[in-house]
């Protein structure tokens, strides 16, 4: 692969991993599916959950409380370009999140889960999409409500 098309595969990627957090947290949440391939799947082992196809990863991203406030952290990218159509990356995550949020500011918090995605893409008629997304989350805790 010429060295230009490895960055821009390389860049295309990134760019969803952080549209992902993006759309999750400031934006409509089950959008989230259509950065994956039809036939994507989201894993998360620890919690034995696995969605798979956009029909259900866009109900699955759309169920979250409509009261949530999140915000992800992501750094560490790194992507490598496996084959002109194929790639893969390892992105560590920081997540804030409580329900209950009535708007506003509130109380800084420990964050709710710190961990690590590992990803998968294709390139599908001239677009990089997630084939899969595994989380894992070594240190996590169940999301707090904020008290009315």
């Amino acid at each position: 692969m010429p060295p230009i098309d490895r960055m821009l595969a390389e860049r295309a990627c990134e760019r969803l991993i952080v549209d992902f957090a993006h759309r999750l947290d400031l934006g409509e949440p089950s959008s989230v599916a259509e950065l994956f391939t039809p036939d994507g799947s989201w894993h998360w082992p620890h919690g034995a959950r696995r969605v798979e196809g956009r029909d259900a990863l866009r109900a699955y991203f759309a169920s979250r409380p409509s009261d949530r406030l999140s915000r992800r952290l992501m750094t560490n990218l790194l992507v490598t370009v496996e084959s002109p159509t194929t790639a893969r990356a390892t992105s560590y995550l920081t997540t804030y999140r409580v329900d209950g949020h009535p708007g506003g500011m509130i109380e800084p918090r420990l964050p709710t889960n710190v961990g690590h995605y590992e990803d998968t893409f294709r390139l599908i008629d001239g677009q990089w999409l997630l084939a899969t997304r595994t989380v894992h989350l070594p240190f996590g805790a169940d999301t707090a409500r904020l008290s009315s």
